[in-house]
């Protein structure tokens, strides 16, 4: 339909290629002859069984069209092709094919076959998201700026605290998708009931052996109404899909025209508009979010559909596969664009520097009421460093320059007071009111996120 222009553009071109419909017509095949070879290792098919079937199968040209007619009689992908592999089968090997499996042992299996490389390429995205944020982290660990709570300017931090927390939001993501690629996928082998009638003892032998045929982990159990592996693994591509996106919601609000503090990379073409040759829109950040938030709906599917009834699900099952697939194809396209992001990201400490002016230093205030407050107690102390605030907006003059004025002023008033003796001087002032000595502990958070990252 419209994939090609709507779809595909947020998801990883490169996973596209390897996740079309004839590279799953691959994974199911390869789990047909995985199943083959277990049996012949056991003996339970004649030698040279499984090369037979390869020898004719491995090269056929299964018809894509066909098979999608067959997912609308049969329920999922595995009874077409179960169907159209026998046909391709002479009458000797035809009883060996798809023996003692169940359509979801082959549509579970091919999927997880499918989607195993796609966790190491995510993987070595959100590591190059790594290596990136860590070198601008220490470029701009003493780079001040404004900090901002419910959209207003609030505090002063450093460029480096805020790509710390960054970096290690999408290194916790990937550290917990790492824990699921490490334990491995989980192949699929359970027969009709998820017992293997038919095999006895021998079944959960014959799982192991498809497994390690497979490159996939062998679990515990078959799973066929248990979810908790689509579980584990949608919800790690979520934290992915969410540390991303908030790399992307940032970056994109530092990057409009009144703020500039960020620029996405400069690449032809990239971001340009329609009809306004003078914009350069954050489109990477764009796709980032879209990927993401489409994620996010995959994600509720997925959960909706962890609890399935008795021995097979009915309808929860087949919910999975497209938000399971569409997942990882598109945490890989954000991760794509992410890590071109962070390792070409424009950073604009000059306009940073123009922000915390914006209010005339006026973003000083709560360093200058704790400033103040030994000698005029909180609340005068609040009070004044307020009032200076809003003297500095309404006439356009510098905060520190109203606060020594009405600090000056009111030295007369509160001569009597015994805190008097005690107001700061006028340098004490202007020095409270340098954003870069009020950073709290972005260095110190910048050093620690470093040590954390590198371990």
């Amino acid at each position: 339909m419209t994939a090609a222009l709507l779809s595909h553009p947020c998801m990883s071109q490169d996973a596209l290629k390897d996740c079309r419909d004839a590279d799953f017509i691959a994974s199911m095949l390869a789990f047909e002859l995985a199943l083959v070879r277990a049996q012949e290792r056991i003996g339970a098919v004649p030698s040279g069984t499984t090369a037979d079937m390869a020898e004719r199968l491995e090269h056929h040209a299964f018809d894509v069209a066909e098979l999608a007619r067959g997912v609308a009689s049969g329920g999922n992908p595995a009874i077409p092709f179960v169907k159209a592999g026998r046909g391709v089968l002479p009458e000797h090997l035809k009883r060996y094919w798809h023996q003692g499996a169940t359509s979801q042992d082959v549509v579970d299996s091919a999927l997880m076959h499918l989607l195993t490389p796609r966790l190491g390429a995510i993987d070595g995205l959100l590591e190059r998201c790594r290596t990136a944020g860590m070198a601008l982290m220490q470029a701009h660990a003493d780079t001040p700026m404004v900090g901002r709570t419910l959209m207003q300017q609030a505090l002063p931090i450093t460029f480096g605290a805020k790509v710390a927390q960054w970096t290690v939001g999408l290194e916790q993501a990937r550290r917990r998708l790492g824990e699921v690629a490490d334990q491995g996928l989980p192949v699929q082998f359970g027969g009709a009931v998820g017992v293997h009638s038919g095999w006895g003892d021998e079944g959960m032998a014959l799982m192991q052996a498809i497994a390690e045929e497979l490159g996939l982990s062998c679990p515990i159990l078959p799973w066929h109404t248990n979810r908790q592996p689509i579980h584990a693994l949608q919800t790690a591509l979520d934290a992915v899909a969410g540390a991303v996106e908030n790399l992307a919601l940032d970056v994109s609000l530092l990057t409009q025209t009144e703020v500039g503090e960020v620029s996405e990379p400069s690449a032809p073409g990239m971001g340009e508009s329609s009809s306004m040759p003078h914009k350069r829109n954050p489109v990477r950040c764009a796709l980032v979010r879209s990927s993401a938030r489409r994620l996010h709906g995959h994600t509720s599917v997925v959960l909706g559909a962890v609890a399935q009834p008795l021995e097979r699900g009915l309808g929860e099952w087949h919910a999975e596969w497209v938000p399971l697939t569409e997942s990882v194809l598109l945490v890989e396209g954000a991760l794509e664009q992410a890590a071109v992001l962070l390792e070409g990201l424009e950073v604009h400490p000059e306009h940073m520097a123009a922000n915390l002016a914006v209010t005339g230093g006026a973003i000083m205030a709560e360093p200058v009421a704790r400033l103040l407050t030994p000698s005029l107690g909180p609340e005068r102390a609040k009070a004044l460093a307020a009032d200076a605030a809003e003297q500095a907006r309404q006439q356009g003059r510098r905060y520190a320059d109203v606060l020594v004025s009405l600090v000056l002023e009111g030295r007369d008033a509160v001569n009597s007071d015994a805190g008097a003796s005690t107001l700061p001087s006028a340098e004490a002032i202007r020095a409270a009111t340098d954003p870069a000595l009020y950073i709290g502990s972005s260095k110190h958070q910048v050093r620690a996120a470093l040590e954390w990252l590198q371990r």
